[in-house]
This record gives structure tokens, C-alpha cells and sequence, in this order.
């Protein structure tokens, strides 16, 4: 009994060991967006990051030795992941990326962060879940938290300070959160659909890229950022995460954890890229924070 206990303690630690570092390096992305958008402009980002992580998470599935689950897919499995692949990395990314070209790191962080929000509502038609009057309620206050950064603190105003950066910051999120579902639909070994996922997305990008006009060669600053984020943001962080739900007695220990994410993410933005954090950025967290706390706790109920 006493060694089922001891080992059960030992999963947990590992489980909160994944959960922290990707935690940590999720806050970090913020930042190395907006650094990298300094050497490259969004499509080029897209394009190298997107070719690091499609080497990052290929190596893993080399080194699992799981390749053999590629040679099983389908017709089914391989257009599923054509499309899965368009939604991410492609567009997601690229609005994403053209948001923090326009923003400023600290309102993009926030506002992205609105996706658990957007995924309730897209559940409802897609997933047809019903939705509650607390339900309702936390959507509201966590919109509320998003007016307040989309007009910096001017809310009797109702004037947006950036809507073209505001608007790409929530269509990026409502894009990874419609992603998110169609990913849960997919049952197959999650690294070598995302795998192949990316593999189709990079083809995308490529194109993109290449029918722009914006292939270049980055600088050694530019290199850094981009393999930076194609290791941390789209590559290990993403295996991390699974591995602490699989190590978790509970998937509610890990995912808790998250919500310390956009909170840090802010800080070290405020050291890394140098931005003052405006009083109205931290509020609306708060708002967009609660509303999503308050949400998965009436859905428990």
C-alpha cells in the first residue's frame, strides 16, 4: 500500500515537473513574438517557426519510435489532417502573428487568451452542449475584461484604440478554439497527427510564403527567435503538456496551473520587451480570467 502510495506521489511530481515547464515557456512566446517581429515580419515567422517545430516533433516521433503509425493512416486520416493542418499552424499563426505585429505584446497576450471563452460558445453548435445562465454570466465578464483592454481603460468612450489588432487578437483565438474541437474529434496517437498536421501546414505556409514574395533569409537574431518558438511554442511545450495529463492523478491538478500563465506572461513581457503594463491590460485579465474560472466551475456543478 505504502509503495502504491509512494509511486502515485512520484507520477504527480513528473505530472507538475511537464505542467510547469510548459507553463513557463508558454509565458514566454508573448515575448519572443514580438522580439522576433523586430527581424522578420509575420509570414516569415510563421514560415521558419512552423519548419523547427516540424523537425522538433518529428524527431520525437522518431526517437518514440511511433513512424510505424504513419504508414497505417487512411485517405480519412491524411484529409483530416490537410484540414487540421490549414487551421494550425497555418492561419492560426498567421493572424496571430499579424496581431502582434500591430499590438502591443501585452494586449495580444490578453486577448488571445479569450479562446477558453470562444470554445464554449462553438461548443454549443458543434459539440451541442447546452449552456447555462452561469454559463452566460462568465461570458459576459470575461467580454467585459476584453472591452476593457480593446479600449484601454476608456470604456464609456466606446472607442476601440486598435480594431484591426483587437479584431485579428480574438478571430487568432476563436480559430485555435473551432481547431481545439476538431483536434478533439481526431482519436488518433496525438504526436503523429500533429505531425502530420504540420507537415500539411508547412506546405501551406511554403506556398503562402513563396507566392507573397516574402522568403529571406533571416539574420542570426531572427535564426534565434524562430527556433526559439518553433521548440517551445509549437514543438516540445505541446508533447510536455501531454505527458503531465498523463502523469496526473487528475487532470484538474495541471490544468489549474494554467491560469498563472497570461499573469506571468505579462511580467516577463514587461522585462524582456521592455512595455510599461497598462493598468487596463491587467484588468481585463482579471475580468477575462474570472469569467473563465467561473465558467469551468458551473460546469462542474
Amino acid at each position: 500500500m505504502i509503495n502504491l502510495i509512494f509511486a502515485s506521489m512520484q507520477q504527480q511530481r513528473k505530472a507538475y515537473l511537464y505542467a510547469i515547464t510548459t507553463i513557463f515557456f508558454w509565458a514566454t512566446v508573448g515575448s519572443a513574438f514580438k522580439l522576433s517581429l523586430r527581424h522578420l515580419n509575420y509570414v516569415q515567422l510563421v514560415f521558419y517557426a512552423s519548419f523547427v517545430s516540424l523537425c522538433v516533433i518529428g524527431l520525437v516521433l522518431i526517437l518514440q519510435r511511433q513512424t510505424g503509425l504513419l504508414r497505417i493512416l487512411n485517405g480519412k486520416d491524411i484529409a483530416y489532417s490537410a484540414l487540421l493542418g490549414f487551421f494550425n499552424p497555418f492561419i492560426y499563426y498567421l493572424v496571430l502573428l499579424k496581431a502582434y505585429s500591430i499590438l502591443q505584446a501585452q494586449e495580444a497576450v490578453a486577448l488571445n487568451y479569450t479562446w477558453p471563452v470562444l470554445l464554449v460558445l462553438l461548443s454549443i453548435p458543434m459539440l451541442r452542449q447546452p449552456i447555462g445562465w452561469k454559463s452566460i454570466l462568465a461570458i459576459c465578464i470575461s467580454f467585459f475584461g476584453t472591452f476593457i483592454i480593446a479600449t484601454r481603460g476608456h470604456i464609456l468612450d466606446f472607442r476601440l484604440t486598435n480594431p484591426l489588432g483587437v479584431g485579428l487578437a480574438l478571430v487568432s483565438a476563436g480559430i485555435w478554439a473551432f481547431y481545439w474541437i476538431l483536434n478533439v474529434k481526431d482519436k488518433r496517437e496525438e504526436v503523429s497527427k500533429l505531425f502530420l498536421n504540420f507537415v500539411f501546414g508547412f506546405i501551406y505556409i511554403l506556398i503562402y510564403t513563396q507566392a507573397t514574395g516574402n522568403f529571406v533569409i533571416p539574420d542570426l537574431k531572427g535564426f534565434l527567435g524562430v527556433t526559439y518558438i518553433g521548440f517551445f511554442e509549437m514543438g516540445f511545450t505541446f508533447i510536455f503538456w501531454l505527458k503531465a495529463l498523463k502523469f496526473s492523478s487528475t487532470t484538474a491538478k495541471v490544468t489549474n496551473l494554467i491560469y498563472i500563465a497570461p499573469f506571468l506572461s505579462l511580467l516577463i513581457v514587461s522585462f524582456v520587451v521592455g512595455e510599461k503594463i497598462m493598468i487596463s491590460t491587467l484588468t481585463g485579465l482579471v475580468f477575462i480570467v474570472s469569467g473563465i474560472i467561473m465558467q469551468q466551475y458551473s460546469r462542474t456543478k
